[in-house]
């Protein structure tokens, strides 16, 4: 963080400091207040009392010598002839008391009267509590103002390093990502060498892809490698509670960029304020506001600022039109999961403080987590570090990483959880019900590891190796994924001759995969290559009536024909669904190892 930074943010803190002080300092002044004049009440009750009544007739029977008052008040004090004490008496209308007492002087009353005028610090004390609310209010919406950011720079953006030390070295498995973004450095080291070609120098970059795959860490190292302050806000921070808050917040954050420049001003999620504007009050406009805001800086860029806006998102369909279009975010790019390479290159780096042992093969945990993301790496193998040591291992082993990978998709392991011998068997021949139809379903992974000991919400489980970088799925392997899934429900059905509640997982897979085939991906033979998902009712009703109706139709059917496979496939191999099961009721768990070789004779 600059210099300025540091300087604009220990500002802004102080003034907030003030603030809160000020808040605290009048609720003491008021609470002290409130006490003294309690206090001061609670002296005048103590005294001894005198009913009004009583004192009206001791008024007339002219046995009070003195009646003193103090202006505005209806406590009065009344001396009375043969009594040492004073008394306190409450009048209900001071004015008329006043005039009555006058009256019975007038008529030869010895009633000395004394009118006390209001003290200063009285009539200061009840001015301040009924003014006190009012005070305070004004003194928290001031503090809430302070907060929200308005007119404090250094709340307006975290400028996390002025110059970020990350390189595209340490940037993993995006080789022609990086590629791509080499560009985007050359233009800010050396812009001229562009404008003097005429060209312009690109406004936006919009990085989208699943969360996780390395948008920030890409983001920073193009501001590493090109030497520039990088400016870094999500896009959540310019939302707030006040209108035109967001608005004022990028005003702010590109004033900042505008005097840093040549630099990076990146925004993470910025679906948060870019998304699709709409016509609404309340919340939709000040969105609407802030993007318009946004919209309008990146238009303003002139020729002499070499600022390049860079945005991450993992839902690019939300975004408005407006912000995708040539002069705002010039270029996309798609981030995605690292292919089988680039999981072993990310591994590496994220391994180099690590304490492996040397049996640890790093290619074959990339080959084993297909379809992972380069943080769900780094997390595996830092829960693997966490595994070793409270193993009490002088160094990271094979069995670590294999229980982190299980810890991270399917769950902690819960073997102090009992159950009862019925429940047991159910979930022995459930688990192996998948393990068996996945065996003789050809485009299915082999078994990796099949357990009935609870992991996570699960009670048991089957992993699949998951050696392949699928980039596309055949109608022919959704089918039989189908199968598979449905093949822990068959078993339940075929040996028990009942369900359970324990395939609601399976099935919940298993009915949105059969909606896709049918919806989005046209693989239905009876309602063609057509795309009903995402629709609204009356675009699906331009393809015929009760299409909906046909459409569920089709999705009971490939779920139907599935389950029917599934059950025929169990009833063939039989006796391999028993054996699974039976060891899995005696040892728990089967490795790969162990379970391809209760198939050797098959």
């Amino acid at each position: 963080m600059s210099k300025d930074n540091k300087k604009e943010g220990k500002s802004s803190k102080k003034s907030l400091y003030i603030v809160v002080t000020i808040i605290t300092l009048l609720i003491i002044v008021g609470i002290i207040t409130f006490i003294v004049i309690n206090n001061n009440n609670k002296e005048e009750k103590d005294e001894k009392t005198l009913a009004y009544t009583d004192l009206i007739k001791e008024i007339s029977y002219g046995n009070v010598e003195k009646i003193e008052m103090t202006v505005e008040s209806t406590t009065v004090k009344v001396k009375i002839k043969n009594d040492e004490e004073e008394k306190t008496s409450i009048v209900p209308n001071t004015e008329s008391f006043i005039t009555l007492v006058q009256q019975k002087v007038a008529e030869g009353n010895e009633i000395e009267l004394i009118q006390n005028p209001k003290s200063v610090l009285a009539t200061i004390a009840s001015t301040f509590v009924s003014f006190l609310p009012t005070i305070i209010m004004i003194a928290l919406f001031v503090m809430i103002f302070k907060m929200q950011g308005l007119g404090e720079k250094g709340k307006v953006y975290d400028e996390t390093e002025r110059k970020t030390k990350i390189k595209f070295d340490d940037v993993a498995g995006l080789d022609e990502e990086k590629q791509e973004l080499i560009e985007i450095v050359d233009f800010l080291k050396k812009p001229e060498k562009f404008t003097k070609m005429g060209a312009q120098i690109p406004k936006g970059v919009l990085l989208y892809g699943k969360p996780g795959t390395g948008k920030t860490l890409i983001a920073k190292a193009i501001a590493g490698e090109a030497n520039v302050p990088f400016i870094s806000m999500s896009g959540s921070e310019f939302i707030e509670m006040f209108a035109g808050l967001g608005a004022s917040r990028v005003r702010k954050l590109f004033e900042k960029a505008r005097k840093l420049a040549p630099c990076i001003v990146f925004i993470d999620e910025i679906d948060a304020i870019g998304s699709r504007r709409t016509t609404n009050s309340g919340a939709e406009t000040e969105n609407n506001q802030t993007l318009n805001q946004l919209l309008v800086e990146m238009d303003g860029f002139g020729s002499e600022e070499t600022i390049i806006v860079l945005a991450a998102t993992n839902r690019p369909e939300m975004l408005d039109k407006a912000l995708l279009r040539p002069g705002r975010f010039d270029r996309q790019i798609t981030i995605p999961t690292p292919d089988l390479k680039g999981r072993l290159e990310i591994l590496k780096i994220h391994s180099k403080e690590k304490k492996l042992s040397d049996e640890v093969n790093l290619e074959s945990i990339a080959e084993d987590t297909a379809g992972f993301t380069g943080a769900e790496l780094a997390n595996i193998l830092n829960e693997s570090a966490i595994i070793a040591t409270i193993n009490k291992h002088d160094e990271i082993e094979n069995s670590d990483i294999e229980e982190a990978v299980k810890k991270v998709t399917v769950g902690l392991e819960k073997r102090t959880r009992k159950y009862s011998d019925k429940d047991k068997k159910l979930t022995a021949y459930h688990e192996a019900g998948h393990a068996v139809v996945s065996r003789y379903l050809p485009t299915q992974t082999d078994v990796k590891e099949i357990s009935i000991i609870p992991r996570g919400v699960a009670g048991g489980y089957t992993m699949y190796k998951s050696d392949d970088d699928k980039y596309y799925i055949s109608k022919t392997e959704m089918k039989e994924k189908l199968i598979a899934l449905l093949g822990g429900r068959a078993a339940e059905k075929l040996v028990l001759d009942d369900i359970s509640t324990g395939a609601s997982n399976d099935i919940e897979v298993a009915t949105n995969i059969a909606r896709d085939m049918v919806t989005k991906y046209g693989m239905s033979d009876v309602l063609g290559p057509i795309d009903f998902q995402g629709k609204e009712p009356y675009e699906i009703q331009m393809f015929g009536e009760n299409i909906g109706d046909k459409i569920g139709d089709e999705v009971k059917k490939l779920i139907d024909e599935a389950y029917k496979n599934a059950i025929d496939l169990l009833i063939a191999h039989r006796d391999k669904l028993d054996l699974i099961a039976e060891t899995l009721i005696k040892q728990e768990k089967i490795n790969e190892q162990q379970f391809n070789k209760l198939f050797e004779n098959d």
